[in-house]
C-alpha cells in the first residue's frame, strides 16, 4: 500500500513540475474565469458572496481540467509514456497521480481566490462544507479532464479542441451565472446533468446559506457518483488506448 502510494505521488509531482506551473493553467484557470464573471457581473447589482462563489466554483473546475486533457497525448507526442509504463506501475496508478496532481492545483488555487475573498471581509457560512466540496470537486474534475484525454492522439489540440466544446457549455449551463431556481424548466434539467452544477449548488450553500435545489447530502453523493464514475471510466479507456499509443 505504501509503495502504491509513494508511486502515486511521484507521478503527480513530476506532472506538477512539468505541466502545471506554466502560463496556459493560469490563464485558464484564474483568467479566464474572472473575465467571464466580470463580463457577465458588469452592471448588475450581485451581491459578492454571489459573485465569489461563482468565480471560486468555474476557477476550480477551470484550473483542475487544464493540463490533465493533454498528459496523455503530450507524452505520447514526447516517447515519454514508454518509459513511465515500463516502470512498475499500472494504468490506475498513472491515472491516480496525474489525477492528484490536478486535484492538489485546482484545490491550491481555489484556496488562494479564498483568502483573498476572507482578506476583503467575506464570511464563510459553512467552511467544513466547503472544504469537502472542494475536495470531491476537485478530484472529479480532475479525472473528468483525464477521461477527456484518452483518444489515442498525440497531437494536444486535438484533446483541447473536445476539451473546449465541452468544458465551456458546461460553464455557461450549470448555474454559475443563473441560479438553478431561475432557470426555465427545460434548461433546469440539462443543468441536473452536469457535475459542476452541484459543485456550484454546495459553494452557495457553503459560503452564503443559499438554499439548494437538492438537499446538500443528496448533491454530495451526486457529486461523488460522477468522481466515481469519471475514475472507472478514464482508467478502462486509457487501458484500451494504450496499445494504440505506443
Amino acid at each position: 500500500m505504501f509503495k502504491t502510494l509513494e508511486r502515486i505521488w511521484a507521478i503527480a509531482k513530476k506532472d506538477i513540475r512539468i505541466y502545471y506551473l506554466k502560463g496556459p493553467v493560469m490563464i485558464f484557470g484564474l483568467l479566464i474565469p474572472l473575465s467571464l464573471y466580470l463580463a457577465y457581473a458588469l452592471g448588475r447589482s450581485l451581491e459578492p458572496e454571489e459573485a465569489f462563489s461563482s468565480i471560486i466554483s468555474m476557477s476550480l473546475f477551470f484550473t483542475a481540467t487544464a493540463v490533465g486533457p493533454v498528459i496523455a497525448p503530450w507524452e505520447t507526442r514526447s516517447h515519454t509514456l514508454e518509459r513511465l509504463i515500463s516502470a512498475p506501475v499500472s494504468m490506475a496508478i498513472i491515472i491516480a497521480g496525474d489525477a492528484l496532481a490536478s486535484a492538489a492545483f485546482g484545490s491550491a488555487i481555489t484556496l488562494i481566490a479564498t483568502s483573498f475573498g476572507l482578506l476583503v471581509g467575506l464570511q464563510i457560512f459553512n467552511p467544513i462544507l466547503m472544504a469537502l466540496n472542494l475536495l470531491i470537486s476537485s478530484l472529479c474534475f480532475s479525472f473528468f479532464g483525464l477521461l477527456l484525454s484518452s483518444p489515442p492522439t498525440d497531437i494536444p489540440a486535438d484533446v483541447m479542441m473536445i476539451s473546449t466544446l465541452l468544458k465551456f457549455p458546461m460553464a455557461f449551463i450549470s448555474g454559475i451565472f443563473l441560479p438553478l431556481n431561475q432557470m426555465p424548466e427545460p434548461l433546469k434539467h440539462v443543468a441536473l446533468l452536469s457535475p459542476l452544477t452541484y459543485t456550484t449548488e454546495v459553494f452557495r450553500h457553503s459560503v452564503y446559506g443559499e438554499a439548494t435545489f437538492l438537499p446538500v447530502q443528496v448533491e454530495l453523493l451526486i457529486l461523488t457518483g460522477y468522481m466515481l464514475f469519471f475514475i472507472a471510466a478514464s482508467i478502462k479507456l486509457h487501458e484500451r488506448s494504450l496499445p494504440r499509443r505506443i
